[in-house]
């Protein structure tokens, strides 16, 4: 059963989607980084304010004996279009890469083919000709 096991790890396709969500992942915090550093900033810029700070209070607090306000609710939007912002640029990026590696396959596959040789036929027939000689 480990011998089983190692030859299904090792397949070609399995190392390359280990690869693929290492990678992923890793791209992943570049568009985060890049979402809340540059992106948020300029939207923010927009409604004049920070876009990860935009919320809306569902409930109020109480204060309590420390002077804290606790028990607030809030929706928190400017966090949840953050992600939906890096989700889309994730796509597209995708969406970009597997356009690119299609393009690269239709290249490979419109290379001209070889001429083909002589079939079995006129093979057995140059053969035949050359016994009777």
């Amino acid at each position: 059963m480990l011998k089983e096991f190692k030859e299904f790890a090792m397949k070609g396709n399995l190392v390359d989607i280990a690869v693929g969500f290492v990678m992923g992942a890793a791209f992943k915090e570049v568009v985060t980084s890049f979402t809340g550093g540059i992106v948020s900033p300029l939207i923010g810029l927009l409604f004049d304010t920070d876009f990860k700070a935009m919320r809306m209070k569902l409930k109020d607090g109480v204060v309590n004996d420390a002077g804290e306000t606790v028990g607030e609710i809030f929706l928190e939007y400017g966090t949840f279009l953050t992600s939906v912002i890096d989700f889309i640029i994730v796509a597209f990026v995708m969406f970009l890469m597997v356009k690119g590696i299609n393009n690269m396959k239709k290249k490979e596959e419109e290379a001209p083919a070889e001429p083909a040789g002589p079939t079995t036929e006129e093979l057995l027939a140059e053969i035949r000709d050359a016994l009777k000689k």
